[in-house]
């Protein structure tokens, strides 16, 4: 009997393909993660700053508009009004 079961559980496990994280120790996978989550928190950052600049660029572009400009963009029709 105890060498069936022990069979049945060599078969279980055989069952299971390696993954990385059997492989890797587990310091190797804590850098790893880290590093990760560093480079999310990186690009999550150039995104932000990316965001940033195009805001600053379109403030400063409606800024330095001309009033035929800001005229000929509106929507009203001022041809009622005269």
């Amino acid at each position: 009997m105890k060498k069936k079961q022990k069979r049945q559980q060599q078969v279980k496990k055989e069952d299971k393909p390696a993954t990385l994280g059997d492989l890797l120790n587990q310091d190797m996978m804590q850098k790893l993660k880290a590093q990760q989550q560093e480079l999310k928190d990186e690009e999550e950052k150039k995104k932000q700053a990316e965001l940033e600049r195009k805001k600053e660029e379109k403030r400063l572009r409606e800024k330095n508009k001309s009033f035929e400009e800001l005229l000929s963009e509106s929507d009203m029709d001022w041809k009622k009004f005269k």
